[in-house]
């Protein structure tokens, strides 16, 4: 039990150095793209996800409207979204991520990370890759239920 209870706070503790590093990574990538942290995250967000209504992109970041109201209209101002109305309900207006912008803003600051990290899956085993994918997936269902349940209270 005491070797679990280790070897559990051994992958916490570096569960918590790599969140540490994506945040610092992604803030100075951010920087360098003349964006804060935030901005980044969610522009990368809208492009993983296309494009949404700003009610949409509300709960899907958890900010309020007001706030997304804000992170658009920098975007916006910076080139790299846009307001477009629905095609359905013109009462409805859908932000639209600029995407050769963005590629062109993001794929120089990001091409030698991608490198490497292309670099260092290929020394790793299939059986690896397999149980990373299982407890990134799984530490992934952990983190957005607990997210759900702190959202629900």
């Amino acid at each position: 039990m005491k070797d679990t209870v280790q070897q559990a706070d051994k992958v916490s503790a570096l569960g918590s150095r790599f969140s540490d590093a994506i945040i610092i990574l992604h803030e100075t990538i951010a920087r360098k793209a003349g964006l804060s942290g935030t901005e980044h995250k969610y522009l990368t967000m809208l492009i993983k996800k296309g494009a949404m209504t700003a009610g949409e992109l509300a709960k899907q970041t958890g900010l309020t409207t007001g706030a997304i109201t804000g992170l658009v209209d920098r975007l916006e101002a910076k080139g790299l979204v846009k307001r477009a109305f629905d095609k359905t309900d013109r009462r409805k207006i859908i932000i639209v991520p600029e995407l050769d912008k963005i590629t062109a803003l993001l794929t120089p600051l990001f091409s030698n990370l991608q490198s490497k990290m292309m670099q260092l899956i290929a020394t790793l085993s299939e059986r690896d890759k397999q149980v990373i994918e299982q407890y990134l997936l799984a530490t992934i269902g952990v983190m957005e239920e607990a997210t759900q349940s702190l959202n629900d209270k």
